[in-house]
């Protein structure tokens, strides 16, 4: 036996124990972590003051892990809440016809749309709900709300509700229907050709909705489109992979997820776009979040929209749902959502022990020094493209600020906005069938909102009040327009207003290709290839 081979067999016995000791030294880990958990259920279980039976205690186990992994997307479902989750993202669900919100940890409706239950029964926008059949809703979420509401349609739920004003709660039991909210709700042609579409959601609709305005503004002979994605929270993912394809070439990325071991499962572009050179631009702010940045980035990343406004969310995890023993389920997070760039959507948040989420890094994308900071990527024609998480737009556009005067009188207001919204709307309903859809804003409508909000134990100073005009007014218009014209009407209005809606148009009303829109918006922006 030579020396070299010598010298391999005495490290291959000197390495072995050292491998065996480390599966021992793992199994010891989790041998003790088992003790542990089974004296601390042992002691529970035969001291705690109230008996506690062991298969809750088990469960309350189970969700205190889930818990510390500080993950807000990670749930532990009972049968009962894997039921009504499979129903509510199934595409196909019943509702009462309510947009609610959260204001002040109140659920507040603020809106109740035409030809649905709630309606019927009399909800206004600005009732407070209190009660979902018998459970109080003290402390939940507008999710909890939301999904005890929605089920199968013909099903009955009960709710309270709290309007100012009335002594007494307001009840309502409401029959469920199908509500068909649409998620592209109007389609503008602006002046100077230029095609406006807002979209709200990512239902299982939204793709062709999309596609049926898009055409008809190009059959109208649109020169450019303004996407407008502000506030739109997501949805299905199909439906971002859909709407993308109505803009991409078959077979450009749109999308990769990636698990912990960095497995990659790729999406692209399956057939011919419906608007493959069509100028575009999409507006984007703080709430554009999941399939939004989806659509967002892929178009970003093959240069084929301009980005306008400010950062988006940064909501970039896949979870998927594991069924249980028992009926129960797992909602976990299990992988990342990537831009065909390479860019994780993401944007690193932790969940505090107080129930906050907050950002880890906060530092905005938007200022020079924090862009450098950030890894950088390049678009299909070399323009830089900034990771870090969420979607940087190529153009910041902020919305205007209100002034100091208009700050305090919203204060004020906000300090009572139930109150406040609900006699708005009251005032703003009143109008319908008086005004003719160019009406103005008078004085008289502003003093008499002023004398309705008194009335109501809304005490506003008169000098604050006359301080800020202007808010009041845009207040009124857009509350007016919307009860007497609806949506469109309302936005026609407001666009003076809206300076990240104007700049898109200034933009689209220059450039006539897709690289004009990126030299105008700043030369650097430019892709070095040819115009496409």
């Amino acid at each position: 036996m030579n020396r070299t081979r010598k010298a391999l067999i005495a490290l291959a016995l000197v390495a072995t124990p050292l491998l065996v000791g480390g599966f021992v030294i793992q199994e010891r880990a989790t041998r003790d972590g088992v003790r542990l958990f089974e004296q601390v259920m042992s002691v529970v279980g035969d001291r705690f003051v109230d008996s506690v039976g062991a298969s809750v205690l088990y469960e309350k186990a189970a969700r205190g892990l889930l818990r510390e992994l500080k993950d807000p997307y990670t749930e532990l479902y009972t049968p009962k809440q894997l039921e009504a989750f499979n129903t509510t993202t199934g595409g196909f669900y019943g509702g009462v016809g309510m947009l609610i919100e959260e204001q002040e940890g109140s659920i507040i409706i603020s809106k109740v749309y035409p030809h649905t239950p709630a309606e019927e029964a009399g909800i206004l926008a600005g009732d407070r709900i209190i009660q979902v059949d018998t459970a109080s809703t003290r402390g939940w979420r507008i999710d909890q709300v939301s999904s005890r509401l929605k089920g199968e349609p013909g099903t009955k739920v009960s709710a309270k509700f709290a309007r100012p004003g009335w002594t007494e709660p307001i009840s309502a039991t409401f029959t469920r229907r199908v509500i068909r909210i649409p998620a592209v709700p109007f389609a503008l042609m602006l002046d100077g050709k230029i095609g406006y579409i807002p979209v709200q959601n990512f239902n299982e609709t939204v793709a062709s909705e999309l596609a049926q305005q898009i055409i008809r503004l190009q059959n109208e002979g649109a020169k450019g489109l303004v996407l407008d994605l502000r506030g739109n929270p997501g949805g299905f993912l199909d439906q971002a992979l859909e709407m993308s394809n109505l803009f991409l070439d078959r077979g450009k990325e749109i999308l990769s997820v990636r698990d912990r071991q960095g497995v990659a499962e790729l999406h692209k572009a399956e057939r011919d776009p419906i608007a493959p050179r069509l100028p575009l631009v999409i507006l984007t702010d703080a709430f554009t979040a999941s399939a939004s940045e989806i659509v967002a980035g892929a178009l970003q990343d093959h240069d084929r929209a301009l980005i306008v406004g400010t950062t988006s969310f940064g909501k970039g995890l896949v979870q998927s749902v594991y069924r249980l023993d028992g009926g129960y389920a797992i909602k976990l997070t299990t992988g990342k959502w990537f831009t065909p760039s390479g860019r994780s959507i993401q944007k690193d948040r932790k969940l505090l022990d107080d129930g906050q989420f907050i950002e880890v890094h906060p530092d905005s994308l938007e200022s020079d020094s924090a862009r450098k900071a950030r890894p950088q990527f390049k678009s299909d024609a070399g323009r830089v493209v900034y990771g870090g998480g969420a979607i940087t737009p190529d153009l910041i556009v902020r919305p205007d600020t209100l002034t100091s005067a208009e700050q305090k009188l919203a204060r004020t207001l906000g300090a009572k906005a139930q109150n406040t919204y609900l006699t708005l709307y009251e005032f703003a309903a009143e109008q319908k069938g008086k005004i003719k859809p160019d009406f103005v804003v008078t004085q008289a409508m502003t003093d008499e909102l002023y004398d309705r909000l008194q009335k109501k134990g809304i005490t506003v100073d008169r000098k604050d009040w006359d301080a800020a005009p202007d808010y009041v007014k845009r207040m009124l218009d857009l509350r007016i327009s919307l009860q007497a014209f609806g949506d469109s009407t309302a936005k026609r209005r407001e666009m003076s207003e809206d300076n990240q809606l104007l700049k898109a148009l200034d933009l689209l009303r220059k450039g006539q290709t897709q690289h004009d829109l990126f030299a105008l918006a700043s030369p650097a922006l430019a892709p070095s290839g040819s115009k496409r």
